[in-house]
């Protein structure tokens, strides 16, 4: 059997294709000659498929959509609390462009529009010979899994108008946002938007995002979950610019926009998507892009509001072996977060209070968020208090690396049945 994924994408991109609405920016000279009829869109899955249809093989710079990511960049390298005191979080209701800060702490007031990306880029790590844009490129490159490169063409040709950008930049200088002199900072802010992506490229940076910060295809942790949960909720609250609330109430994705056309959105624990279309609206945001989101939103069910219902069980079955039934195993399925976890302890208070082995299997449990862990050995604490043993089968190794079960029998690397075997 053939995935009708393809297929349906194609539909949506044939439906849109005929909207032929908006302009190109043409307040750049060298995207206002770029081809108004390209169209592409990409959809990634958490665990590293990518779907893609239209030009999806055509390069176009990322724009506005690396300010999620040099975000994300400068809070690995600082720590939030350092970026906190230099950009904020609140949404502007202004122009992206707009020069301008926050009344009451003289900061920007996000990172996604140009002012507080241009302090953003001034937090990015650099060293002698290596520039922040650089330092960027590189880890976008290693987000898509290809060497991304630079447009110096557009480069050149936003740097000749950045009047207003350079405006912004001094502004920020001025009240001690920036520590070095603007024109440096400003034009490594342009060069950062002038690095070149696909559609392509795109859905599997936003898949790391999707994913938690994990690179599925390698398997590599490449941001925390922390700086995942931020960066994706200021994009869901500042990332549409002056138009965030209409996008939240019909889309309602996280998602960034870039002036060549680019939209990327990232639906947590589910997919993610990137569309490009050259011509805009009048918030700077593709025409068309909005359109396929919209559609995909509404087909897919992907609206956050909607939610994800939790499990109705996370016991998937109770049974006992062993001599006299001495051994109670408990085989656990789905995701383990506060609702399950919350469902399990509830399950597990009804234990007779004599002693016996219970063992919870984790092997079916396909994520353990932090506070479903916490509250899985705090249940665990409390059945040994009651004078049971109790075993936690981990041979998929779910389980947080480093972390200290102290006093904990946590069994790893063996099946099941293989442990059960000592009891028969």
């Amino acid at each position: 059997m053939k995935t009708p994924v393809p297929d349906y994408l194609q539909h949506v991109l044939a439906a849109c294709d005929q909207n032929h609405k908006g302009a190109l920016a043409d307040y750049i000279p060298e995207l206002a000659q770029a081809d108004p009829n390209k169209l592409a869109l990409a959809l990634s899955t958490v665990d590293g498929t990518i779907y893609s249809t239209g030009d999806d093989e055509v390069e176009f710079t990322i724009q506005s959509m690396s300010k999620p990511f040099a975000y994300a960049l400068a809070i690995r390298h600082h720590g939030l609390d350092v970026v906190l005191k230099k950009v904020g979080v609140e949404p502007s209701g202004e122009a992206f462009n707009q020069i301008a800060l926050d009344k009451n702490t003289n900061l920007p007031k996000n990172p996604m529009i140009n002012s507080g990306a241009i302090t953003t880029h001034a937090l990015l790590p650099h060293q002698d010979g290596i520039s922040r844009a650089e330092k960027l490129r590189q880890f976008l490159s290693e987000l898509a899994g290809r060497e991304l490169s630079f447009d110096d063409a557009v480069y050149a040709s936003e740097v000749k108008t950045a009047f207003r950008n350079m405006s912004i930049g001094y502004m920020l200088r001025t009240v001690g946002a920036l520590d070095e002199e603007p024109e440096q900072i400003v034009h490594g802010y342009i060069q950062q938007c002038a690095i070149k992506v696909t559609v392509k490229d795109l859905a599997k940076m936003t898949s790391v995002l999707a994913n938690g910060g994990v690179q599925a295809e390698t398997g590599k942790r490449i941001l925390s979950r922390a700086v995942v949960r931020q960066v994706l909720s200021v994009m869901m609250t500042c990332g549409m610019y002056d138009a965030a609330g209409d996008w939240l109430s019909t889309v309602g994705i996280p998602a960034k926009s870039g002036v060549a056309g680019g939209i990327m959105g990232v639906l947590p624990g589910q997919v993610g998507i990137a569309v490009f279309s050259p011509k805009l609206d009048e918030h700077g945001n593709s025409v068309r892009g909005v359109e396929i989101f919209e559609r995909l939103s509404k087909d897919m069910g992907l609206h956050l509001m909607e939610g994800t219902p939790s499990a109705q069980t996370i016991v998937q079955r109770r049974y006992t072996c062993g001599v006299d039934n001495q051994v109670v195993v408990y085989e656990l399925r789905g995701v383990l977060q506060f609702t399950e976890s919350e469902m399990l302890l509830r399950i597990l208070q009804n234990e007779a209070v004599e002693p016996t082995q219970i063992v919870l299997d984790l092997t079916n449990i396909s994520l353990i968020h932090d506070v479903g862990e916490r509250m899985l050995f705090e249940g665990v604490d409390r059945l040994i208090a009651d004078g049971h043993d109790v075993v936690v089968i981990d041979s998929e190794q779910i389980l947080q690396q480093g972390r200290s079960h102290a006093g904990h029998d946590v069994v790893r690397h063996e099946e099941l049945e293989q442990y059960l075997q000592h009891f028969a």
